[in-house]
């Protein structure tokens, strides 16, 4: 079917994934795929990507483009790297008494 693409729209959020497979008219845009599967809640996304490259929403889609919804992160990873450094350095002071 010429003029028609198929691309798929994907949101992963916390023990859920929804995936919706679509056919829009060549031409569309990321905003306009998201548009077009209705997903019922977008509060939670923080950005846009196709095939895990960040991409603005005004991206033109190709056929067979997957579009991830991203979403925002809950811990920042440096501040969670070192909580765990301060529990293994703890256990590790603590391994280190009990051994004299």
């Amino acid at each position: 079917m010429a003029g028609v693409i198929r691309v798929e729209v994907v949101a992963a959020w916390p023990h859920r994934c929804e995936r919706v497979a679509v056919e829009l008219p060549v031409g569309v845009h990321a905003e306009d795929a998201i548009v077009a599967v209705g997903f019922a809640s977008l509060a939670d996304v923080a950005g846009i990507a196709v095939f895990g490259q960040r991409v603005t929403s005004r991206h033109l889609l190709v056929d067979g483009d997957r579009v991830e919804l991203l979403r925002g992160l809950k811990v920042d990873p440096k501040a969670a790297r070192r909580a765990r450094a301060d529990v293994q350095r703890d256990v590790a002071r603590k391994n280190r008494r009990t051994v004299r």
